[in-house]
């Protein structure tokens, strides 16, 4: 049987082994789930939601355990692994307090003689693919709105964070889930592939690159089902002249900085307008040069290391060819070690008033960021609507009509007005263009995991 090893980021050691599922063991978790979700389908919505709740609660219970798995598979600083389990808790509360109105029968105006009315029926198992940045967040979105929604769940989780899978089928048989109705697999590309081909499976929800929803895509070709991509972001923010300066750099900086950087909504453009920018710029800079890089169990960590081999190697070379494209480099852009362990690079602030050269194009999957000076609003709009990604947009003024005025003319799922880099559950999260298909979080997040149903019944043949 073939063993996924896994390393930590930070000092290189092995951080976890697992074997890796073979087909037969794939397609038996599959008709185990068919069986268990076949019985689930009956239940109450009231009964959902409350094996949701008792979920969240199992998973805060184990906090410290999870977050410490998740710091040493993917070098999330600890106090932010601890985070996202709460994070995590209050998605899963909020999706079970949203899921009666979601999956409620909406009856159709009156007329005579006949009952008509649209309902919501599960689609069956839903298979969640799931990245290794935020990954419990990314898993939660599809796990619980499943669950709620009378759906069974194989979680296929990413190979750098495979003990977060364990973590989310421990968790729900903690809470007394149905035997088999949310299953967590080790798996490979081609027996993935194999999986969705399977008539059991009703939806997959992907999130990660471009290159690998493509693929996810193109294997559900052959199969009338949704599918659900989360894929890459070039997230911008623009700084209007009206703005509170010192506030808009410091949440730009969480925004582009935070997890590493490691986040498809994290900002990776920011266009100022151009009597702001120079002192935008330098308070950016200092913001930048403030963090503290180390160990990730260590508390006073801000940065921690990135989670993918040759990843500070690939973030360098994109910010010198961009330097020799004729941008900036104001600070960072050289990969270090901390005391002779972990793979990391520094905050690190490109300018490119071309807005031409790769730092400003390409997407950065870690602690890099592009800016640029703009003349007002419509040079904005245009520079942020200029890429092939649509994931989100923030706006920072003082007026609430303009931001929704600029966000009007925005090509996102998602606008922002004095905040970035965060999803309410209460709100669709929408990719746009390269950024992705489908939705989930919101009710209207548990109803892309249904299918509808119409009732035309007529009261009396004659």
């Amino acid at each position: 049987m073939a063993t996924l090893t896994v390393d930590n980021p930070f000092t290189g050691e092995t951080a976890c082994e697992l074997p890796v599922a073979d087909r037969a063991a794939a397609f038996a978790a599959v008709e185990r789930g068919a069986a268990a979700q076949e019985a689930w389908a009956d239940s109450s919505v009231a009964d959902r939601a409350a094996l949701v709740l008792r979920f969240a609660d199992a998973f805060v219970a184990d906090r410290d355990r999870v977050a410490l798995e998740i710091t040493r598979t993917m070098g999330k600083p600890l106090g932010q692994a601890r985070a996202e389990v709460d994070t995590l808790a209050d998605r899963a509360r909020t999706l079970a307090a949203l899921a009666p109105e979601a999956l409620a029968d909406v009856p159709l105006p009156p007329k005579e003689g006949f009952l008509r009315s649209v309902g919501r029926e599960p689609v069956g198992i839903v298979l969640d693919v799931a990245p290794w940045n935020y990954p419990l967040l990314t898993a939660v979105n599809a796990v619980a709105a499943a669950v709620l929604a009378g759906d069974g769940v194989i979680l296929k989780h990413s190979s750098r964070t495979p003990l977060c899978g364990d973590q989310f089928e421990r968790a729900f048989r903690a809470a007394g889930a149905p035997e088999g109705l949310v299953q967590s697999l080790v798996l490979g590309h081609a027996d993935t592939r194999a999986l969705i081909e399977r008539s059991e499976i009703g939806y997959v929800a992907f999130t990660g690159s471009v290159e690998g929803g493509r693929e996810i895509q193109a294997a559900a070709a052959s199969r009338f089902i949704g599918v659900g991509l989360e894929l890459g972001g070039k997230d911008a923010a623009y700084v209007a002249e009206d703005a509170d300066l010192a506030y808009a750099a410091a949440q730009l900086a969480d925004g582009a900085f935070y997890n590493a950087g490691q986040s498809c909504c994290g900002v990776k453009r920011i266009f100022v307008q151009a009597r702001l920018y120079p002192a935008f710029l330098d308070a950016l800079v200092g913001l930048a040069r403030a963090y503290r890089l180390g160990p990730p169990e260590d508390p006073e960590t801000t940065l921690g290391p990135l989670a993918v081999p040759g990843s500070p190697e690939a973030l360098a070379a994109q910010a010198e060819v961009s330097r020799r494209a004729g941008a900036r480099l104001l600070c960072g852009g050289l990969p270090m070690q901390v005391g002779g362990r972990g793979r990391f690079l520094p905050p690190t602030v490109v300018e490119d008033r071309t807005c031409a050269t790769l730092a400003m194009r390409e997407e950065s999957f870690g602690p890099l960021v592009a800016v640029a000076p703009v003349e007002g609003d419509g040079e904005a709009v245009e520079r942020i609507n200029d890429n092939r990604f649509g994931l989100t947009a923030s706006v920072w003024t003082a007026d609430a009509g303009r931001a929704r005025a600029i966000g009007r003319r925005l090509r996102v799922g998602t606008v922002y007005m004095n905040r970035c880099d965060y999803l309410d559950p209460m709100l669709p999260w929408i990719g746009v263009k390269d950024s992705g298909r489908g939705l989930s979080l919101s009710r209207w997040g548990i109803q892309e995991l249904t299918r509808a149903k119409s009732y035309h019944l007529r009261l009396s043949p004659s």
